[in-house]
C-alpha cells in the first residue's frame, strides 16, 4: 500500500510542478485537467504526510523512552506516544478509505427521474415533494438544477418529471438515490384523515458523454408534437415537443419543457444516453454478481430505499438502518444527513471486502 503511495506522491509533485507552466496555463483543457488531478491527489498526500508525521512521532517517543534517563521527559514521551497510538490505527483507515477505488462517474452531472407509483393522486403530490427535496439540496450544494421534462396531475403533482442536476460530483451525492420511496401520510385529498401509504420511484443516472455511448442515429426516430401544461405561451401554439424513440431498446424520451425544439432534441439526447448507459452498466454490473452485492443501492429501482413517515416525523433509509426524526428538515432538501450515512457504510462494506 504504502509504495503505491509513494508513488501517488511523486505524481502529486509532478502535477504541481506542471500546472504553473506557461504552456499548460494556456492550454485550457489540459490545465483543467491537471486542476481535477490535483483535487483528487491532495487529500490523498495530506492524510499520508499525516500518517508519516505520526509515526515518526511514535518512533521519537520509543527513543526517548529507552535512551533517556530524566522521569519528567520519559513521563511526556509516554503521554504523547499513548496519544499518537490513539491516532495512527484511524489515520491508517482514512488513508485506506481515500485510496478505494473511485467510481469514474462520482464527477459527473446527473440525470434524475422521478416517477409517480402506487397511490393515484397523493404519489403523485409526493413525486412532487421529492422534486423539491432534490432541487433544495442541489441548491445548498451549489448545483444548479435543469428541468427537462413533466408531466403534471393538475392537482400540482407530478406522474413523472425529468431533471438534470449540474455540479462537480453531484452523482457521487445522489447515486444513493435510486430506489422505491415511500410515504405514509394522510393525504390532502383524503376527508376521512386516514394514514395511506404511496411510493414514487426514484432513476439517479449518470450524464452520458457522446464517446461513451454508441449510439446510431439511424436507429432513433423524433416526433414533435406540441406541448401541454405551463410553459408560457408558445407551449400549446408550436410543435417544439419531441419524443425520441430508440428502435432497437425501445426506449422512449419526451422533452417539451424548452420552447425551442432544437433545445428540446438535445435534452431528449441527453436522457436517451443516460439510460443507455445505465443499461451498460446494469449488464456490466450482473456480470459481477459479488460486486454488485456489496453496493449500498446504487441502482436497482425496485428496491424500497426508504419511508418518510410524516405522522412520527421521521425518515428511515432501510438499507443501513438509518432512522432520523428530522423529518421536516429532510424534506427541506437537508440530505447530508442520510447521504453521509450511506457514503460511510458503502465504505465500510468495500474497505471490509478489501481486507477480508
Amino acid at each position: 500500500m504504502f509504495d503505491h503511495i509513494e508513488d501517488i506522491v511523486l505524481r502529486y509533485e509532478e502535477v504541481l510542478r506542471d500546472i504553473v507552466e506557461p504552456e499548460i496555463i494556456s492550454d485550457n483543457d489540459r490545465y483543467q485537467k491537471l486542476m481535477r488531478e490535483q483535487a483528487e491527489l491532495e487529500p490523498i498526500v495530506n492524510k499520508y504526510k499525516e500518517y508519516k508525521d505520526i509515526t515518526t512521532g511514535i518512533e521519537d517517543s520509543l527513543a526517548i523512552l529507552e535512551e533517556e534517563s530524566d522521569e519528567e521527559l520519559k513521563d511526556m514521551a509516554k503521554e504523547e506516544l499513548n496519544d499518537l497510538r490513539s491516532r495512527v490505527d484511524d489515520v491508517e483507515k482514512e488513508l485506506k478509505l481515500l485510496l478505494l477505488p473511485k467510481d469514474p462517474n462520482d464527477d459527473k452531472n446527473v440525470i434524475v427521474e422521478i416517477r409517480a407509483g402506487a397511490g393515484g393522486d397523493e404519489a403523485a403530490l409526493f413525486a412532487a415533494d421529492l422534486f423539491r427535496m432534490y432541487s433544495r439540496y442541489t441548491e445548498k450544494s451549489g448545483f444548479k438544477v435543469d428541468t427537462m421534462n413533466s408531466n403534471e396531475n393538475g392537482l400540482g403533482g407530478f406522474k413523472e418529471i425529468v431533471f438534470m442536476i449540474e455540479g462537480f460530483g453531484a452523482y457521487s451525492k445522489l447515486k444513493y438515490e435510486s430506489g422505491v420511496h415511500r410515504v405514509q401520510r394522510i393525504p390532502v385529498t383524503e376527508s376521512g384523515g386516514r394514514i395511506h401509504t404511496s411510493t414514487a420511484t426514484v432513476a439517479i443516472m449518470p450524464e452520458a458523454e457522446e464517446v461513451e455511448v454508441n449510439l446510431d442515429m439511424n436507429d432513433c426516430r423524433f416526433d414533435v408534437f406540441r406541448a401541454s401544461g405551463n410553459g408560457g405561451q408558445c407551449v400549446n401554439t408550436t410543435d417544439s415537443a419531441v419524443r425520441l424513440t430508440h428502435i432497437p431498446t425501445g426506449i422512449v424520451v419526451s422533452c417539451q419543457d424548452e420552447k425551442s425544439q432544437l433545445k428540446n432534441k438535445d435534452k431528449a439526447l441527453k436522457v436517451l444516453r443516460a439510460r443507455l448507459f445505465e443499461l451498460e452498466q446494469q449488464k456490466a454490473a450482473g456480470e459481477q454478481a459479488e460486486n454488485r452485492r456489496s453496493q449500498i443501492g446504487t441502482g436497482d429501482r425496485s428496491e424500497k430505499i426508504r419511508t418518510y413517515n410524516f405522522p412520527q416525523g421521521r425518515v428511515t433509509d432501510h438499507r443501513i438502518g438509518l432512522t432520523i426524526h428530522k423529518l421536516d428538515a429532510v424534506m427541506d432538501g437537508d440530505l447530508d444527513m442520510v447521504i453521509d450515512g450511506l457514503i460511510a457504510a458503502d465504505q465500510s462494506a468495500k474497505l471490509a471486502k478489501l481486507e477480508g
